[in-house]
């Protein structure tokens, strides 16, 4: 169950790890981005795209969002 910005661990199956998910002020905080700047640079496939909880729930995946980090830091390094 998600409870305000908390990070939920998905349960892929006895075979895989769970996975950590971020709500968006989580992923905020992390990458120091605005809503409005994480949904346009969705747009332009210049960020990753959460997953579908429900009806009006998205999260991103920790490992999406790390990944992503990383990239920017090999760029600008």
């Amino acid at each position: 169950m998600i409870h305000g910005n908390l990070a939920v661990p998905v349960w892929k199956g006895p075979e895989q790890m769970a996975e950590t998910l971020l709500r968006r002020p989580a992923v905020e905080a992390r990458t120091g981005l605005s809503r409005s700047t994480i949904y346009e640079w969705m747009k332009r496939g210049e960020f990753p795209h959460p997953v579908t909880l429900g009806a009006r729930i998205v999260a991103w995946r920790e490992s999406d969002i790390a990944a992503w980090l990383e990239s920017r830091e090999t760029r600008v390094a």
